[in-house]
């Protein structure tokens, strides 16, 4: 982990009231009624008060004169403000309002929101977006009005007050835990953040565990509403064997894995709630949590805003029903990126089960055993095949496990270029990546769109030569031709992978993503 020094104040001029694109009167308007639309996506400063606030905050509105609007925590905090212990801005969910945008804010962003500033510091993030610091910083403060490195210390002091509340970690333990590089700093940004130092904020007893209990245990918070049977059957559908173990009873289901994070995997276990996931990790290091926390919410979109989505999609009469019978349908992605490109070519041209039971035979053959209490309390003992692992196997030996051989050998190209960094997942944009497996012969137009959808979190990818999608197109009077769909699919822009699942989820058939049987997916 870089050493970083504390953030510098980066305070707004005095006639800064909002960030730049934002109508002021609207979100005045939507403070004024509590409007939960704009929950995690503005942060309201009071002046005379010095606190800033969600705009859900039961608290008395403020006169607009003394209303500063903010597009990020950070943002208000580098200005003065701290976060208000009603509303508690730190446990807001997050927003998807950047996934959808490829420009460098919206790279940025999401490489903080993922811990780049962690790994790298500034000056690597800067690097692996091909700009220098300085001009990263400048694109950031002027869209957000933060600087990475303030964002990526907001970031951490979530992170650390979650911590704080929900388990009965040492306050020391936090710190490293949510990615502080020393206690030092630790003190000073909970300080700035929440206006006390980090023992005052845990005011009641942290939850005890059992002495023979090796999990962490968090709870995810996110809009409501949420589609949890819809993500349930996505997840049941899907589980590898060996990997996945998915459960119901009377409270609803239940799903675990292995997730692979930066140290090593873990068992992880998430149960859905009304307001909440339940995350249950067993095996985690403590540099690990904040990987973990982001890994989970991107996997199971937490970070989803229902009523965004709902108000482009539901204008459009032909998806207008779908919306209005499933308002909390979620987009799942993944918790391993490079696992589900697998899975996207292991899945061409065959159905779900087949897929899951090819998947399944990569996992015993090639997977990495779990031990010690991951083993004792997981029921399964293999994470995911690497990179590395698959390429050493060879094209033969791949297809061996029941691929067809055009299939084995473009996994094992995939395998092959990962390893070797030629197809750079983790490391590079959205576009760098998919224009790397473009290259890659047996990647196709449907296999690069569900990558983009299910991979990389896009939210406007839609796979339109899906056959699947196409099916429920023309079952609702959509166009069922490709090229017609996509043009047709215009209209539901950024929003377009929460069409695509709608479709899926209509389809009166199997709705797994396959290829038609009679086209190729090939470059």
């Amino acid at each position: 982990m870089s050493p970083v020094r504390t953030a510098v104040r980066t305070e707004p001029p005095a006639s800064y009231v909002g960030p730049a694109g934002l109508d002021v009167e609207a979100a005045y308007r939507a403070l004024e009624s509590r409007d939960r639309r704009f929950d995690g996506r503005i942060w309201v400063g009071v002046t005379s008060t010095g606190i800033y606030c969600r705009p859900v905050c039961p608290a008395q509105t403020p006169k607009r004169a003394n209303v500063r609007f903010f597009a990020a925590p950070a943002a208000a905090v580098g200005a003065g403000f701290r976060a208000c212990k009603r509303c508690r801005p730190d446990s807001a969910p997050g927003t998807r309002q950047w996934d959808h945008r490829g420009d460098l804010a919206g790279q940025a962003l999401r490489l903080i929101g993922e811990g780049a500033v962690d790994d790298g510091g500034v000056a690597g993030l800067a690097h692996r977006l091909h700009v220098t610091p300085r001009h990263l910083s400048r694109v950031l403060l002027a869209e957000v009005g933060a600087t990475p490195l303030a964002l990526a210390l907001s970031r951490r002091a979530q992170t650390a007050r979650m911590l704080v509340d929900q388990t009965a970690l040492p306050l020391t333990d936090v710190a490293f835990a949510a990615g502080f590089s020393s206690i030092r700093q630790f003190n000073d940004v909970m300080r700035r953040e929440f206006g006390c130092p980090p023992s005052q904020l845990r005011r009641t007893a942290a939850p005890e565990l059992r002495a023979d209990d090796p999990a962490m245990v968090l709870r995810l918070r996110f809009r409501a509403p949420y589609d949890a049977a819809a993500v349930g059957a996505f997840l049941a559908a899907r589980a590898v064997p060996g990997l996945e173990l998915f459960t119901t009873g009377r409270a609803g289901w239940e799903h675990r894995r292995v997730v692979r994070l930066p140290t090593a995997p873990a068992v992880v276990t998430v149960t859905p709630y009304d307001d909440h996931l339940l995350l249950r990790a067993v095996g985690v290091s403590l540099p690990d949590t904040a990987a973990l926390v982001t890994q989970v919410r991107h996997w199971l979109d937490l970070d989803a805003e229902p009523g965004s989505v709902a108000a482009v999609l539901g204008a459009d009469p032909d998806l207008a029903p779908l919306v209005a019978a499933r308002p909390g349908l979620r987009v799942p992605t993944t918790v391993d990126a490079w696992e589900t490109c697998v899975r996207a070519v292991v899945g061409q041209q065959v159905s779900v089960a087949a897929a899951t039971t090819l998947l399944g035979r990569l996992v015993a053959a090639y997977g990495t055993a779990m031990g010690g209490a991951e083993r004792a309390s997981s029921g399964f003992p293999t994470a995911f095949p690497t990179p590395g692992r698959l390429a050493a196997a060879g094209p033969d030996e791949l297809s061996a496990i029941g691929m067809p051989r055009a299939r084995g050998r473009t996994l094992h190209a995939l395998a092959d270029a990962t390893a070797c960094g030629v197809v750079p997942i983790g490391s590079a944009s959205r576009e760098e990546i998919l224009a790397a497996l473009a290259t890659i012969p047996g990647v196709g137009t449907w296999t690069l769109d569900y990558i983009a959808l299910r991979a990389l979190g896009d939210p406007d990818a839609f796979p339109a030569t899906d056959l699947g999608i196409r099916h429920a197109a023309r079952d609702r009077g959509l166009p069922s031709g490709a090229r017609e769909l996509t043009s047709r699919a215009e209209a539901w822009r950024p929003w377009r992978a929460y069409a695509a699942q709608h479709l899926w989820s209509a389809a009166p058939h199997d709705s797994s993503p396959t290829l038609p049987p009679t086209t190729k997916d090939r470059r």
